[in-house]
């Protein structure tokens, strides 16, 4: 049986904005300070699913869902407590994003993640994720690397 509980929650739920505010620090760290993001950040407007996991009723990860055009959405701000890594949270949080993307009718996922970021890019090349060309803001970027996985 899982240690944590993963639901929906609205992208301005507390426990949400201080896990994003968690990876905004982790990023600033391997990246410095500024801005990480080419493009719009996500917000309450565009975020289409937000889901917040739970052990022991505390927050240690998350993960959103952007709709991209009729048949596909990017994942975005999926983060995961260090503390909480290795644990399956991510998998498991991966999944579920998945599953609401498949019920939405979006089976082709797309996600950006750093260069900087070896570790994001072994689990998502772990879990089915291509890499793909730099697509829509992406492009141009030196920090960026594009990932991509169809659904069934």
């Amino acid at each position: 049986m899982a240690e944590w509980i993963i639901r929906e929650r609205p992208w301005d739920d507390p426990a949400g904005a201080a896990l994003r505010a968690e990876q905004v620090a982790e990023l600033d760290a391997r990246y410095g300070g500024g801005e990480h993001e080419p493009g719009a950040a996500p917000s309450a407007d565009d975020v289409d699913v937000f889901l917040v996991a739970e052990r022991d009723g505390a927050p240690v990860g998350c993960g959103a869902l952007r709709r991209l055009d009729g048949s596909s959405a990017e994942i975005k701000r999926m983060y995961v407590t260090p503390p909480a890594r290795g644990t399956g949270v991510a998998t498991a949080l991966l999944r579920a994003l998945e599953r609401h993307a498949a019920g939405r009718g979006w089976p082709r996922l797309r996600l950006e993640t750093g260069t900087e970021q070896p570790d994001a890019r072994r689990f998502y090349e772990r879990e089915g994720y291509r890499q793909i060309p730099l697509f829509g803001v992406y492009q141009g970027s030196e920090l960026s690397v594009c990932y991509e996985r169809t659904i069934s």
